[in-house]
């Protein structure tokens, strides 16, 4: 991918010369001759001329009005009726500027979840037309989904979405889905509590063997300071600081690799760090800090660093009292998390769905009055999915962070860490799935099981690590296979 920040300014000087000298060219010229008379003519016109043509209308023919269309909506983060938030917002600006269109939100309360529901509506024939995806692998190979390859190709705006997300919604050479936000994910640095112990803050790009440097060096329990807020997320960028062709917790793209050397590197840095983190605390411990709960410690300044995502950064923006920025993964490179919406193959008006979740999704269009509704609430919009030069500009008023910009100029080599919504058999072979492994008490534990434990020592990892890996990549060979060609 291109290196955008560096054509911010560029991009933005060109278009406004461009703009000015457009202006310029509009203005009125100084007549030279004296204007043509505007007095009535002597002669009077003829009766055929005032005659109605009889024959081909000379009048163009007026437009017809678009036809009503009510659009099916199923979307998680619509909040309520009363909260009226920006999801909300938007979709009223839509309809404003488009009146023929009715958006019908669909009810996905009940029991079962997303899929579920999902289900229940597709056996009834009543698919939504335009909805949230939770699971992209178990929709395509139901057939529920348009391919909205057409229209993506036909679409300016597709091109400045980053390719890492067009990727990863593509099956069989079709483009499946939209990238309905996509979060930058990676640690957060809380600046001032090095300084304040005359460390040197990681910034973006820190060696992995500074970054554990410096949030050990942090570490003082007895203050109430952590260097790190958790372990747990290690195993799953490590890896592939040590393995280039490894992605999020060892996927390189078609099997697991959880009998790697990489991987095995990753539970045992992890155990390492365990001291350092909020899991390493005895409850004696806990009570040198305010924070109830490693979710805590950032904005309470009792943590050096915490990994979490974009969708915090507004929280950041509003509440942090201190000098923060955005680390990503040592190494210098980061997870990304993507949301992704679909359309219905059912929809009857594909090309108005289309242009309504196009709307909800990467327009650039609708990012602007996203950035607009969220500066009047006093907050900051998400992360642009369409990475133009124009909504990163206006991006970047709202969360003016050094690491945040190397990271958006880094977005085609991110992790994807929502490998749950796109990959098939992801969720067995990396939670749900039981490889037939009793670990003392515990019978036929899962997958979850095993990598969560095997840094606390109930078990030696390097003694299951090639069943794990075995047993992960025969469930995702058999999803692959189940997915229409």
């Amino acid at each position: 991918m291109k290196t955008l920040t560096r054509l911010f300014n560029a991009v933005f000087v060109v278009v406004l010369a461009f703009g000015l000298v457009a202006c310029g060219s509009t203005a009125t010229p100084t007549p030279t001759t004296p204007p043509a008379t505007t007095e009535a003519p002597t002669q009077k016109p003829t009766e055929a001329a005032t005659e109605a043509p009889t024959e081909t209308p000379t009048e163009a023919p007026t437009e017809a009005a678009p036809q009503p269309v009510t659009l099916r909506y199923a979307n998680w983060n619509l909040g309520t009726e009363e909260e009226n938030n920006i999801q909300r917002q938007l979709i009223k600006a839509y309809t404003d500027a488009n009146p023929h269109v009715t958006i019908e939100i669909v009810d996905m309360s009940g029991e079962g979840g997303w899929d579920a529901i999902l289900t229940g509506y597709a056996a009834k024939g009543q698919l939504p037309d335009v909805f949230m995806a939770n699971n992209m692998p178990l929709y395509v190979k139901n057939g529920w989904l348009a391919d909205l390859t057409p229209l993506v190709n036909k679409d300016p705006a597709w091109a400045n979405v980053p390719q890492v997300l067009k990727d990863a919604f593509t099956y069989s050479g079709k483009v499946m889905g939209l990238p309905a936000a996509q979060f930058i994910m990676g640690y957060f640095v809380n600046k001032d509590l090095f300084a304040a112990a005359n460390l040197d803050a990681p910034e973006y790009g820190v060696s992995v063997e500074d970054f554990f440097a410096a949030t050990t060096a942090l570490n003082n329990v007895d203050k109430g300071v952590l260097g790190l807020d958790e372990m747990e997320f290690i195993a799953g960028w490590y890896p592939s600081t040590q393995d280039s062709r490894l992605k999020w917790f060892s996927f390189d793209g078609t099997n697991m690799n959880y009998n790697s050397a990489a991987f095995k590197a990753a539970i045992a840095k992890t155990a390492e760090m365990k001291p350092y983190t909020w899991q390493g605390l005895t409850d004696e411990q806990k009570q040198n800090f305010k924070s109830q709960g490693p979710w805590e410690l950032f904005l309470n300044q009792e943590v050096g660093v915490r990994w979490d995502g974009g969708w915090s950064m507004p929280g950041y923006v509003q509440n942090a009292t201190f000098e923060w920025d955005f680390v990503g993964i040592p190494g210098g490179n980061q997870a990304l998390v993507a949301d992704v919406m679909a359309v219905s193959k059912t929809a009857a008006n594909l090309e108005e769905a289309y242009k309504f979740a196009r709307w909800m999704t990467f327009s650039p269009e609708a990012y602007a009055k996203e950035a607009e509704l969220a500066k009047a609430m006093g907050s900051a919009p998400k992360m642009p999915v369409s990475v133009d030069a124009a909504s990163l500009e206006l991006y970047k008023t709202f969360v003016n962070k050094p690491g945040v910009f190397k990271a958006m100029d880094n977005l085609d080599n991110s992790l994807i860490e929502s490998l749950a919504k796109i990959v098939p058999g992801y969720i067995n072979a990396r939670w749900e799935g039981k490889p037939g492994i009793d670990i003392g008490e515990d019978k036929d534990v899962n997958m979850w099981y095993m990598f969560n434990f095997a840094p606390e020592g109930r078990f030696k990892y390097e003694d299951y690590a090639p069943k794990l890996e075995e047993f992960a990549n025969k469930i995702l060979a058999d999803a692959r296979a189940e997915l229409p060609k």
